[in-house]
């Protein structure tokens, strides 16, 4: 099986309600999407979705990457060849996790779909027959985050993400409101995206914390703050995740050796796929620590990409991949499978997506074709 053709479109995902963290506020998700399509005829998906403040991409240089050098370099490759596939990506660019994401994904589909299989059979079988859902409360009013918060255990949610890292007393008083809102039962997250900066001011905000029954707490220092974590982790009872501080393999390998964490936040936009998140998860799962597949607010076609790895891997322990429940309208219907509290993926081959492309081709911005 060779790769004949590979199309490349810029969309515009539009969301319910803008998204908001401690760095930015998205009006709507800017997503590359690649099509890639074999000799034979078989099709399949892959996704991107950029961060310039996490892996250095934007949504242009992202398109123009994989439009003139990932995607003329795939022509012709067998995309079952995934270690082959990466090394080939890997020795033309060193970085540009995001885009490399779009082709892994891609190939990881086609295969899904030539064999007949769904991907996660591709990578060690199903494990998991379901996850809770949570749903993620972006920065707001703390009444305003309570009372949607309120909301949805209402429609049946039973774990909240909180997206936090404005200002440190602020944002303890918005987790006070929250918790106090929604009882003792209802599991809570806080993610920081690195908005408390150091270690002081979040050991200053985690003394108010303690006793809030927290589940952890999210990358509140800088990304390359790893020393950080170290003092943060053994000053608090509150179990401490890195996100944005682990993208690779060297990455884990530090956090690992320094003891930085009690849990990681994997996100295939961040170490490049579907292949390079698996291998993070073995070396997480050799050193004890526990994983969570993340989220860039990806379309179906990212997101369930991200739950094959979640659902085939007894080290992921939580996933928080809800783009598909955050659109308005999506190119993909992996939301039919999120039945609150909880997701459980299909049995169709591939990443199990049926890929409506009018809908596709009504939020492309620009699209091209390589062959």
């Amino acid at each position: 099986m060779k790769i004949k053709k590979i199309e490349v479109f810029a969309i515009h995902l539009p969301l319910i309600q803008p998204f908001i963290i401690s760095y930015a506020s998205y009006p709507h998700i800017s997503s590359i999407i690649v099509k890639l399509t074999t000799e034979c005829g078989q099709v399949g998906w892959g996704e991107s979705v950029p961060d310039e403040h996490i892996t250095g991409e934007t949504p242009e240089s992202t398109y123009a990457l994989i439009k003139h050098t990932f995607a003329p370099l795939m022509i012709g490759q067998n995309p079952m060849e995934f270690e082959k596939i990466h090394e080939l990506l890997d020795k033309t660019v060193k970085r540009a996790p995001a885009a490399k994401a779009a082709i892994d994904i891609a190939c990881f589909d086609v295969t899904g779909k030539k064999l007949g299989v769904p991907v996660y059979q591709l990578i060690g079988g199903r494990y998991h027959d379901r996850f809770p859902v949570t749903h993620v409360l972006s920065i707001g009013e703390p009444e305003d985050m309570a009372k949607e918060a309120e909301k949805k255990v209402k429609e049946g949610y039973t774990s909240f993400k909180m997206k936090v890292g404005v200002n440190v007393l602020d944002d303890v008083k918005r987790i006070q409101a929250v918790r106090a809102r929604v009882g003792e039962e209802i599991a809570i997250r806080v993610d920081v995206n690195q908005g408390w900066e150091n270690s002081a001011n979040t050991l200053m905000a985690l003394r108010q914390l303690e006793g809030l029954g927290i589940d952890w707490l999210e990358q509140p220092v800088d990304q390359n703050d790893i020393d950080g974590m170290v003092e943060i982790k053994s000053k608090t009872s509150i179990p401490q995740m890195i996100d944005e501080g682990i993208k690779d393999m060297r990455d884990m390998r530090e956090i690992i050796a320094k003891r930085a964490a009690d849990k990681v936040n994997i996100k295939l936009m961040k170490c490049g796929g579907i292949y390079p998140a698996t291998k993070l998860a073995n070396m997480a799962e050799m050193a004890g620590i526990e994983c969570q597949i993340g989220s860039m607010v990806e379309s179906s076609i990212g997101s369930a990409a991200g739950f094959h790895v979640a659902f085939s891997k007894k080290i992921i322990k939580s996933v928080e991949l809800t783009g598909p429940v955050k659109f308005s309208k999506d190119i993909g219907d992996l939301k039919e499978s999120y039945m609150i509290p909880f997701i459980q993926l299909n049995e169709r081959p591939g990443l199990g997506v049926h890929v409506d492309e009018s809908v596709l081709a009504e939020l492309t911005q620009k699209s091209d074709i390589i062959e």
